[in-house]
């Protein structure tokens, strides 16, 4: 049997205490880093996807809201809110007064792009929000429901005012 004398306990006492009492090294943290804003094809892809995922919802004047219904000005302010957290004017007048790009006039319409009619006469009263290939996702009229129609059908190019490049 061995037998450990004082010193030799009072040293193993010590080492053992030393490593319950050792600060332990911090672990590797990787540094915080901030997400760059998504590329602007993909805002474009969320204004699309949610305006898309409202086609069916009813037509009601002054609505705002998918519970509600639209009118085409509400379903405009809902989806850029909702979608990118862009705040638009309420009314179609407003959307046409707007200080942004007029897409139409120089360039073509690109997806995302608001466009522009004047259905009853010289002022814009009517809107939507153009998805590409040649047709624009709106909320058309008393009765109607969120649909998209072809911007070429002689209806909408006979009233058509303008666009206007709220994105980018």
């Amino acid at each position: 049997m061995l037998k450990f004398g004082p010193l030799l306990f009072l040293m193993v006492l010590v080492l053992v205490l030393a490593g319950c009492a050792s600060t332990p090294k911090p672990a590797a943290v990787a540094p915080v880093s901030v997400a760059p804003p998504p590329p602007s094809g993909q805002i474009h892809d969320e204004v699309l996807f949610h305006a898309f995922s409202l086609i069916g919802t009813p037509y009601r004047y002054g609505g705002s809201s998918p519970a509600t219904g639209f009118d085409c000005s509400g379903l405009i302010q809902y989806v850029f809110r909702e979608s990118v957290g862009l705040s638009l004017p309420r009314t179609t007048a407003e959307l046409f007064a707007l200080d942004a790009p007029r897409g139409a006039a120089r360039t073509p319409l690109q997806p995302g792009d608001l466009v522009l009619f004047a259905m009853s006469g010289r002022s814009v009263d009517h809107a939507g929000i153009y998805v590409g290939d040649g047709r624009f996702l709106h909320a058309p009229s008393t009765g109607g429901r969120v649909r998209v129609d072809s911007l070429h059908a002689n209806h909408w190019q006979r009233s058509f005012k303008g666009s206007r490049r709220v994105l980018d």
